[in-house]
Parts: C-alpha cells; sequence; structure tokens
C-alpha cells in the first residue's frame, strides 16, 4: 500500500508555487530555515537556488545583505543556558558578517543576545538581549496567567551597542522606560516568564531605534540622544507583532502576527503600514478569509522597489508577494524541513528580496575581498 504524506506542508506542496512574470517584482530571495543546519539560502523567482552559505552557527535565526553587499547572520551559540528559561527556539548568542564567498569577516558573541541583531550605519552592531528583572518589580507587572512566572523570576528586555570588535559601547534597558501597569502582557493565557519579549530591531533614517516587543503587543521607538521612548503603538490595533521596517515614505511596515487580539474573535495575521504621525493603518494585505493566512510567530515583510510587498509566513515556510491591491504574484514554500522541538517543520523566521543589481555588486564586494 502507498504511504500517505504525514506532514501538511509537505503534502500540499513545496518549492515554487505561484509565478506571474509579468507583475512580480524581480530579483532574488534570501531566507535562511530556522531549524536548518546553518545554510542561508538565495533563490530566484523560479525557484533555483543561485547561492548557498554555510553559516558557522546552526541552526541560526536569519540573514541579511548589508548595504555594502555583505552577508549579516544572527546565529545561535551552541551552550545550553538559563537565561533563556523554557524555550531555545529563539536563543541566539552570536553574530557575525560574511563576504559573497563566506569568509567570515568578524564575529561578536554575547550570551544574552536572542532574535534579533542589526548592523548600524555607524559601523557597530545593535543586540537585543535578555535579563532578570528586579525582584521588586515583578508584582508590578500586569497582565498575563498568574503564578506562571520562571521559578518566581521574571525576564526583560534590553540592548546593547558593540563595536565588531566585542566592545560595548551603549546599553538601554526597556524596564526602566516601560509602566508594568500600562504596559501589561497583553494575553491573560501568556506565561509570565518574560515580560516584554522583544522579537525585531530597526534604525530609523535620523539614528532612532524601532523596537518591538510581542508578549505586550507595543512597538516603541527609542530617541537615541536621550534614550526616551519617543513614540509607542500596541494594542489594540496590534497584537505580537513582528519586524518594524521603516519605509521610504517615513512610515512603519509590520508584520502583525494576531494570536490574542483585543478588538477581534479571531487570531489571524496581517501585515500592516503605519503612518508615524497619526498611528493609523495607511494599507493592509490580509486574506478575506482572515483565518487563511496566520503566522501565530517570527515573520516579517518588505516593500518592494515596484510596490509590492514580500511576506514571510514564518511558522509554514511559506514566502510569498503581494502587489498594493492585495493580488498574489509568487509564492514559495520552503522544501528544506529539519527535526525542532515541536517535530518536523520548516519555518524561517524572515526573508528579503535583492535586485540583480544587488546581487552584483555584492558578488564584485566578495570577489575583491
Amino acid at each position: 500500500m502507498p504511504s500517505v504524506e504525514q506532514h501538511k506542508v509537505k503534502r500540499s506542496g513545496v518549492g515554487l508555487r505561484a509565478y506571474d512574470r509579468d507583475r512580480a517584482c524581480e530579483g532574488f530571495t534570501l531566507f535562511a530555515p530556522l531549524s536548518g543546519d546553518g545554510k542561508v539560502y538565495l533563490i530566484d523567482l523560479d525557484g533555483e537556488v543561485a547561492l548557498t552559505w554555510q553559516m558557522p552557527y546552526a541552526p541560526g535565526n536569519y540573514g541579511y545583505l548589508t548595504e555594502r553587499g555583505t552577508l549579516f547572520y544572527n546565529g545561535k551559540t551552541p551552550e545550553s543556558s538559563s537565561r533563556f528559561i523554557s524555550n531555545k527556539l529563539w536563543k541566539g548568542g552570536a553574530l557575525l558578517e560574511t563576504d559573497w564567498n563566506g569568509r567570515v569577516l568578524w564575529q561578536v558573541r554575547h550570551p544574552d543576545h536572542h532574535h534579533d541583531g542589526i548592523k548600524l550605519r555607524n559601523g557597530n552592531v545593535l543586540l537585543i538581549c535578555l535579563a532578570l528583572l528586579p525582584r521588586d518589580l515583578i508584582a508590578k507587572i500586569k497582565g498575563g496567567l498568574p503564578g506562571t512566572e520562571h521559578n518566581g523570576e521574571m525576564h526583560g528586555d534590553y540592548l546593547v551597542e558593540m563595536t565588531t570588535k566585542g566592545e560595548i559601547v551603549w546599553e538601554w534597558r526597556a524596564w526602566e522606560h516601560l509602566d508594568p501597569a500600562n504596559d501589561r502582557i497583553t494575553a491573560v493565557q501568556d506565561p509570565r516568564e518574560a515580560w516584554t519579549h522583544a522579537n525585531g530591531l530597526a534604525e530609523l533614517p535620523n539614528g532612532d531605534i524601532a523596537l518591538s516587543f510581542r508578549h505586550i503587543s507595543t512597538v516603541i521607538i527609542i530617541e537615541r540622544k536621550t534614550g526616551k521612548i519617543i513614540w509607542k503603538l500596541g494594542a489594540p490595533p496590534l497584537s505580537g507583532q513582528h519586524a518594524p521596517t521603516p519605509l521610504a515614505n517615513g512610515n512603519l511596515l509590520l508584520f502583525d502576527n494576531g494570536p490574542h487580539r483585543l478588538d477581534q474573535s479571531m487570531p489571524f495575521s496581517r501585515v500592516i503600514e503605519v503612518e508615524l504621525a497619526t498611528k493609523q493603518i495607511v494599507w493592509k494585505y490580509q486574506e478575506r478569509r482572515e483565518y487563511e493566512f496566520f503566522s501565530p510567530r517570527m515573520s516579517n515583510a518588505q516593500r518592494l522597489p515596484n510596490g509590492n510587498t514580500l511576506i514571510c509566513e514564518a511558522d509554514f515556510g511559506r514566502l510569498f508577494e503581494v502587489t498594493a491591491a492585495g493580488k498574489l504574484v509568487w509564492e514559495y514554500v520552503n522544501p528544506y524541513f529539519n527535526e525542532g522541538p515541536n517535530g518536523l517543520n520548516n519555518r524561517v523566521f524572515r526573508a528579503y528580496r535583492y535586485s540583480a543589481e544587488e546581487i552584483a555588486r555584492a558578488k564584485a564586494t566578495g570577489n575583491a575581498s
């Protein structure tokens, strides 16, 4: 008797699933399977692998190409750490940069690093890190499931800026700027082992920092000169969002995951563009039957040069492109499955599209190094 494929995503089909050659944005898509063996893939629009990098830390979180064409990578160091409490999926530990040929140019490690780290325009790196919260603060933090602290302790997020030689030059601690009563854990069923659970960073053109907190469904902007929070958007409309991405028009693009919405009766994901001045949603993508597009964790979106948007539906390894009107023009499902804590999966933390010109520049940089 023929066997039946038991994995739903595999059964539905992987690899290239759709391609409108006239409306898709030309280029190459970069992604790294979340539970993989440290490989980063660059594929063309036909779904063919154009290049594979092998990273020294496996599995990793994700990678992206810098403006000068190098590969920046968030890796996971192998040591186990009590800093990461019950969930090691989002542990990091290492940041590095390679040339086109995979030669490591520099790397730094930090035991508290998790989820995200970025290369700043000044050449330094900025990391999200995790630390124990002061004991006297825990009782003041509202929300979440009572009694689910980790051995009576809670963790919070802080940012670390360091040089590529590992010298720390700046720190910012979330618990010194947020209000434990108002910036509450959004979902009543979420555990209280971590308060804010930061998951995404971005540097704005003026040097300020956008930072996303999943557990409190909040995105903030930090003024670099003072460390003050100068902008904040919470729940509703947000729900467990990821990957704040500044746009050329000054707006902010977000993957709004939606696992526990305060203003809706069912969970669903959407991608939204938010105008900073008004905090209004000026564009969004979601399915007409909302539940058909959903990733409760991770994910990102990227606005492309032709006005389309590339979306990574992380939990299902689905990468797809839509027009401004929400029409799908390209779709690819990660075919690389690996064993994770919850079984076989093809999750992709984030994905990015690069033009042929950007790839050519990156290749030239690598060949010249």
